[in-house]
């Protein structure tokens, strides 16, 4: 099973300067970074890093996933946030599961006792509310749709279908469709420390119209 570690990053220089020393490249096959056109020099950073580099050219993390996808060699993919919303020290056991035959298996902000330093009142209250209607909607049972961290079979974003290229939506489609087609997909708890630099480019609005569309499309769409 070969793996790729994809970072999708823009002017993220202060959390890669402290988060990418913690990751053993030996834990992945490949890195695969694509950046949105960073000025504060985390593109300099990666040109001296054993990684494929992109000059990302599409609008977005939706964007920067698709041109991931498009130069990835791995079996399977990591999507890791840099920021330090995600916890290098998580990756070996994402890997341990999905060699346990998952499809899918989330880094969970709140199974288990785990939680998140990054929340604020609204994005919690969204979360927690998103993922209850999915879950009612589509039959699941997952604890967190929206995060980022996670590992998946690189072949299920083409069987099942996945279309979103512009919004941020990425993530819940995927966990959607997963459940749709009832795949093989579990969740492991892990902690989301406070992002370190940078801006936040979650917007709360824009972000929870985008996951409504996609779930209105999803419900009624037949695949």
């Amino acid at each position: 099973m070969k793996t790729t570690l994809f970072l999708p990053v823009r002017n993220e220089i202060n959390g890669v300067k402290l988060i990418m020393p913690r990751i053993d490249r030996s834990w992945v096959d490949e890195v695969v970074v694509v950046d949105g056109n960073s000025t504060d020099g985390t593109y300099e950073y990666f040109q001296n890093y054993d990684c494929k580099l992109v000059r990302q050219k599409s609008i977005g993390v939706c964007g920067a996933y698709w041109e991931c996808l498009e130069v990835a060699t791995g079996d399977v993919i990591i999507a890791f946030s840099p920021d330090n919303n995600s916890i290098p020290e998580l990756i070996p056991p994402l890997i341990k599961k999905m060699k346990e035959g998952y499809d899918m298996v989330i880094v969970s902000r709140y199974k288990d006792g785990a939680k998140s330093e990054d929340d604020d009142p609204v994005t919690s209250l969204g979360n927690w509310m998103f993922t209850k209607i999915i879950n009612i909607l589509f039959g699941s049972s997952y604890t967190d749709t929206l995060v980022m961290f996670r590992a998946f079979r690189k072949g299920i974003v083409f069987t099942l279908g996945m279309d979103e290229k512009i919004h941020p939506v990425f993530e819940v489609q995927m966990a959607i469709k997963c459940a749709k087609h009832k795949l093989k997909m579990v969740e492991i708890p892990g902690d989301e420390p406070k992002r370190i630099g940078g801006v936040r480019k979650m917007r709360p609005i824009y972000n929870g119209s985008a996951i409504c569309y996609v779930i209105l499309k999803e419900l009624f769409r037949r695949r």
